[in-house]
């Protein structure tokens, strides 16, 4: 029997891993649940199309890496694109979001990003169309790993780049003065404003990273499959299900909890057909905030 779905599953969490992991870091400092989250995935792909395509008008034709479908100029176009989906996500508060929240209106703010999310997909479709893109025309042929197992070079990039991602975010709030303060705010802000802590400086970094995972599990995702102006908002369910079933705070919650769902997706298609996939999420979500609302990795409040 082939366990090749099962490698198709924990693929399909590398690029959960990286959004749930900003939705789990957005969720738990800013306190409401952010439903344009799935948009910054979709922002992030196109400005890195966009950006990577100038390099090519001004550097020549697309640069291309060993086995890989990509190279150093879309690695850059990635980076760069996190960076501006971070703007955003910062305007975004500045306009909304932080009014909002001054008047504690956390429910009004999670309807308020319902409209945030259609207005930032409706714009995509006005300067992209709704048209699919692709970051390369390179034609991958899927590589034997053994066991009967196959996968693309791209697919063990974005395996790789997940993995990496994961460990230096953890680092990061582990290991670091910044770290350290984005934990105490989603602990408690008030008594982190109290001993002196900038909370309102740890939301911006905080919108700015977790928007920033955003894109890049945007840019993971077009170079494995492709670009559309949907493709965020058709993962906002898997990754809140992410998120939730890891434990809403936690970083290696988000990872575990996205393998549970990429490979639970995984399952279903084989076994069930692919017409159910969409249900798994909301399955796994019911369930979880049924018998564990705290999430495997999350703790009690």
């Amino acid at each position: 029997m082939t366990l090749q779905w099962i490698l198709d599953g924990v693929i399909a969490a590398a690029t959960l891993a990286l959004g749930a992991t900003g939705v789990t870091l957005t969720y738990s400092n800013l306190r409401f649940a952010n439903f344009a989250h799935g948009e910054f995935i979709s922002w992030g792909a196109y400005l890195a199309l966009t950006l990577a395509a100038l390099a090519g008008s001004v550097f020549g034709t697309a640069e291309v890496a060993g086995p890989f479908s990509f190279g150093g100029r879309l690695l850059l176009a990635a980076g760069l694109a996190a960076a501006l989906t971070g703007v955003i996500a910062l305007v975004l508060d500045m306009l909304v979001f932080r009014r909002l929240r001054a008047r504690g209106a956390a429910v009004t703010a999670v309807m308020a990003s319902f409209g945030v999310s259609m207005s930032l997909r409706a714009l995509l479709e006005v300067l992209y169309t709704s048209r699919p893109r692709y970051y390369s025309e390179e034609l991958e042929i899927a590589m034997p790993l053994g066991a009967g197992l196959r996968a693309t070079p791209d697919q063990l990039a974005v395996l790789g780049l997940a993995l990496v991602t994961g460990i230096g975010v953890a680092l990061l709030l582990s290991r670091t003065s910044l770290g350290r303060q984005m934990r105490a705010v989603a602990e408690n802000p008030v008594l982190a404003e109290i001993v002196g802590i900038d909370v309102a400086q740890v939301i911006r970094l905080t919108w700015l990273l977790g928007a920033g995972l955003a894109a890049v599990s945007g840019v993971a995702l077009g170079v494995l499959v492709q670009v559309r102006p949907s493709m965020g908002a058709e993962l906002l369910l898997p990754l809140f299900a992410a998120a939730i079933v890891g434990g809403i705070g936690s970083v290696p919650g988000a990872f575990v909890g996205a393998l549970v769902v990429g490979v639970a997706e995984a399952a279903t298609v084989r076994y069930a057909g692919a017409e159910w996939r969409a249900a798994v999420s909301f399955v796994l979500l019911v369930a979880v905030l049924l018998v564990r609302p705290t999430g495997l990795f999350g703790r009690q409040p």
